[in-house]
């Protein structure tokens, strides 16, 4: 049996997800040789699309930002035909949704947003300024700011209590999976660029076309799922079963409880999970006929966030239906999950909910990983125990950050190859 020379042995990456196909691309560009072991039974992690009946099922109200620069560049963004929402919401307040809008994007807005009563006018003025400063900003210039809760941060550049409780609770509570805004200010900094820059999308087929795209760069015989990996080492990894395979080194780009039970010393630096339960529904129409978000700015009942996929995307339903994403942050558990969501939704869209279908409800537990202010995250990915582990919990909780960490951990692998 021929056995590989340590200059031709694989990078052993565990985990199919963004950051490891991130990873395994930038390897592969500087030919240094890889393997992907991969627990489920497709790529993504997070990043999945079911197909249900016709319906394109992502695992929760997912979008990508089209200005991510590391992702972007690792994409055929026309191959993906990605397909844009509104810049802007409509928020339900006091019986009723009121449009707020990007003016600076979509100037014939400014009328119908500075009368809509979400915040004062001067929130609205105010907005433009934060605009202004975020975007003359770089991102570097982000990462190195001080950092506080994205409520302390509002809070301190002027904006009141009502604007804060009538629109970013709910804008930034379906981003951040908590309406609290209890997560660093630079995250909010970081999504509010890319929000300015440019618009969220989806795939007109789905999410886990991203992925996708990406694994499809790869050779497929170098890709190996439905292997779970229980045990590692700084040159080995061992699948469930018992069978022991050795490499150049090993990239552990699972999740960050994966990550943990196969690293256990790395359990006190991760951080907690955010949670989102989302419920999908089918109608013969939608609600708004409008590809736009609408938020729940009065702070009351279970709904954060609905969107009806396919005013954007109408391939996520067969010819003739629409299909609605309803997002609760947390699990919540009333006994009649799909009763008191669709009578919430009543008041929002009127009585024709009441002949929605329930299709699916996702109970997300792992959906983001939290980011408080300070977290300590110095690089983007980390060498521990003789491994580097890199994901979205070593950067920004995002697709994007997933694939920067990703990135940085194969430069460090091409780096030591080089000085060898």
């Amino acid at each position: 049996m021929k056995h590989d020379t340590p200059s031709t042995e694989p990078v052993l990456i565990v985990g199919a997800g963004m950051a490891g196909l991130s990873c395994a691309i930038h390897l592969q560009r500087a030919g240094i040789p890889f393997r992907i072991y991969e627990a489920s039974d497709g790529v993504g992690g997070r990043v999945r699309t079911d197909q249900v009946d016709g319906f394109l099922l992502d695992r929760g109200f997912q979008v990508y930002l089209d200005t991510y620069p590391e992702t972007g560049n690792l994409l055929n963004l026309k191959a993906l035909d990605l397909r844009a929402f509104e810049p802007g919401a409509l928020v339900f307040n006091n019986g009723k949704l009121h449009r707020l809008m990007d003016v600076f994007r979509r100037p014939s807005s400014v009328w119908s947003s500075a009368v809509a009563p979400i915040g004062g006018l001067i929130d609205k003025l105010r907005v433009g300024l934060l605009r202004t400063k975020i975007l003359c900003s770089s991102f570097a210039q982000i990462a190195n700011r001080d950092d506080q809760s994205t409520e302390a941060y509002l809070k301190r550049f002027g904006f009141s209590d009502r604007i804060i409780d009538d629109f970013f609770r709910a804008f930034y509570g379906g981003i951040f999976l908590e309406r609290g805004l209890h997560t660093s200010s630079r995250m909010f900094e970081f999504t509010f660029k890319l929000f300015g820059r440019g618009s969220a999308t989806i795939p007109a087929k789905g999410m886990a076309q991203i992925p996708q795209q990406l694994a499809a760069q790869l050779p497929s015989e170098n890709m190996v799922l439905n292997h779970p990996v229980v045990a590692v080492e700084p040159t080995a990894i061992e699948i469930e079963g018992g069978e022991r395979i050795s490499g150049r080194t090993v990239v552990l780009a699972t999740n960050a409880t994966r990550a943990g039970q196969l690293l256990p010393s790395l359990q006190p630096s991760l951080p907690k999970w955010r949670s989102v339960t989302n419920l999908y529904f089918a109608a013969d129409r939608s609600p708004i006929d409008e590809a736009i978000i609408c938020l729940n700015g009065s702070g009351l009942g279970l709904v954060n966030n609905v969107c009806v996929l396919t005013d954007a995307a109408p391939d996520y339903a067969p010819a003739g239906q629409s299909l609605m994403s309803v997002s609760l942050l947390g699990l919540p558990k009333p006994d009649s999950l799909i009763t008191t969501v669709k009578d919430e939704l009543v008041a929002w869209f009127g009585a024709s909910v009441n002949d929605w279908q329930h299709l699916r409800t996702d109970c997300i537990q792992e959906a983001l990983p939290e980011q408080l202010p300070n977290a300590g995250f110095t690089k983007t990915y980390l060498q521990h125990e003789g491994l580097y582990v890199c994901g979205d919990h070593r950067n920004t909780a995002s697709i994007e950050g997933a694939v920067v960490s990703g990135k940085h951990a194969a430069e460090a692998i091409i780096w030591e190859a080089k000085e060898a």
